[in-house]
């Protein structure tokens, strides 16, 4: 099958695209308002983009008025800073939790009976229990075509400053799959873990 997707003119049931590019993983954002209300929402466009130095990314959609950003925007924004929590299996439920539309001034947080832990280098709060977080410092937000005028798209980039590791995730050196288990995101509903691991060496 073909199809457009400006048009969507698939014939499905769901749109495939998200079930396409998979599988994604979920950054989960945690930011500070600028009064210094806690915010944290799970985004599965998000991704690592540069090592030299570690860029990650995260692609918000529209909020609610009068102001079109969403929330995480806003404050990476307006406060320069923001951490990635990694999800993993054990934590999906708080994350699924994190997702609901909520007011600006209620913090996700505590709304899912998470425990924040203090960063190092910002201000954000980690999520407790996620085995890494990233420590961000904002570097800019490029703007993309959108359909909806009262839900822009853009993607924010931050630098990482920062890295936190559960050390019972380590063995023998490296970053261990099997402990470490991070959920991503599929298409629909639906999300996976790594669980099947497999090594190739690459060319000479």
């Amino acid at each position: 099958m073909f199809y457009d997707p400006a048009r969507r003119d698939h014939g499905l049931p769901r749109d495939p695209f998200k079930s396409l590019v998979v599988p994604r993983p979920i950054g989960w954002i945690s930011t500070l308002s600028r009064d210094g209300v806690v915010n944290l929402a799970p985004f599965s466009y998000f991704n690592a983009v540069a090592t030299e130095p570690a860029v990650v990314m995260f692609c918000p959609g529209g909020g609610r008025p009068p102001d079109p950003r969403k929330d995480s925007r806003r404050n990476a924004e307006e406060t320069g800073e923001f951490v990635v929590n990694i999800v993993t299996e054990a934590m999906r439920e708080q994350m699924n939790l994190t997702s609901a539309e909520v007011p600006p001034e209620v913090d996700e947080m505590a709304l899912a009976g998470l425990e924040a832990l203090p960063s190092r280098l910002v201000k954000p709060p980690r999520v407790k229990g996620a085995p890494a977080h990233l420590e961000c410092v904002y570097l800019q937000t490029v703007e993309l075509p959108f359909v909806d005028p009262d839900k822009p798209n853009a993607i924010v980039l931050g630098r990482v400053v920062g890295v936190h590791i559960d050390d019972r995730i380590i063995t023998d050196g490296l970053i261990d799959m099997d402990k470490f288990r991070p959920v991503a995101r599929l298409g629909y509903m639906d999300y996976t873990v790594v669980d099947n691991v497999f090594t190739m060496e690459r060319p000479k």
